[in-house]
């Protein structure tokens, strides 16, 4: 039988470890720009920030950003 594996699914959500990892930001500052990103996009505390929305924001072209995500 031959067994086939799933490539998982690109992620499109960006979390505070990633911003640390891109932007090589410390904890705190990574924490404080995505509250400010949700600042700036209205978003509610507990709303997810998009690769699209993080790019928008920094100015990081957004296909480096997500391919940043698929690994």
């Amino acid at each position: 039988m031959k067994t086939t594996f799933c490539k998982p699914p690109k992620r499109i959500v960006v979390y505070a470890k990633d911003i640390e990892n891109i932007t090589g930001r410390k904890p705190g500052a990574a924490r404080k720009l995505l509250r400010n990103i949700k600042k700036a996009f209205e978003k509610l505390p507990e709303q997810f920030v998009t690769a699209s929305e993080f790019s928008a924001y920094t100015g990081i072209e957004e296909g480096l950003v997500k391919e940043f995500l698929e690994w």
